[in-house]
């Protein structure tokens, strides 16, 4: 594993119920997020980041991917998907986002699940205990509103001035008794079309 890793965190919940009524099915929100001391630390402006991003992002989509498929059961059983990275407050935004944008990291977690959606993601820089929110959305269809939750926790003791905190979320359903439609029922009724939202 990689020398810069801490520790790895998990963030588990289920919804059984919500406004009163019983939730079917079980909303499952997990989390999994990685705590690295940030591998540019005390190089001043590093203009090419290249090198670290291809060294640590790979092994640390591979981990945080195998544990939240292995906390879920399967990839087919997660429907929403996200990411997030937090950098803490010695560090540049740009450190934390290298590690989770790129195919590196994203890719692992996207074949492993069937996505055809691209991952939502947060970029934020805070002190220990900042929550971490990563937003989901369906795997395959970004505009299916049900599936738009968000993954919400934060870690006692990170991210430490000089850490990055990446993280991945899941759900196994949408939000309980979903009823506000989506984007293409909006469409519709504004009388406009996927290929042209707008209308122009």
């Amino acid at each position: 594993m990689l020398k810069e890793l801490r520790k790895i965190v998990t963030f588990d919940e289920d919804i059984y119920s919500e406004g009163g009524k019983e939730a079917d099915p079980i909303l499952r929100i997990i989390g999994v997020a990685a705590v690295l001391a940030n591998p540019w630390k005390g190089q001043g402006f590093v203009e090419d980041l290249q090198p670290e991003i291809k060294r640590i992002a790979p092994v640390m989509g591979k981990a945080l991917t195998d544990r939240l498929i292995s906390m879920v059961g399967s990839g087919e059983k997660i429907e929403a998907y996200g990411k997030a990275a937090l950098a803490g407050t010695s560090c540049e935004i740009e450190h934390a986002s290298a590690i989770i944008h790129t195919l590196q990291f994203g890719n692992f977690y996207r074949e492993a699940v069937g996505a055809k959606s691209y991952l939502g993601f947060t970029n934020t820089r805070g002190p220990a205990n900042t929550q971490i929110q990563i937003p989901l959305m369906d795997k395959h269809d970004t505009g299916r509103r049900s599936h738009y939750l968000t993954v919400q926790f934060s870690i006692y003791d990170a991210p430490d001035v000089d850490e990055i905190v990446c993280a991945l979320g899941a759900a196994t359903s949408g939000r309980p008794h979903h009823r506000i439609g989506d984007r293409y029922s909006d469409l519709k009724a504004l009388g406009k079309s996927v290929d042209n939202p707008a209308g122009i």
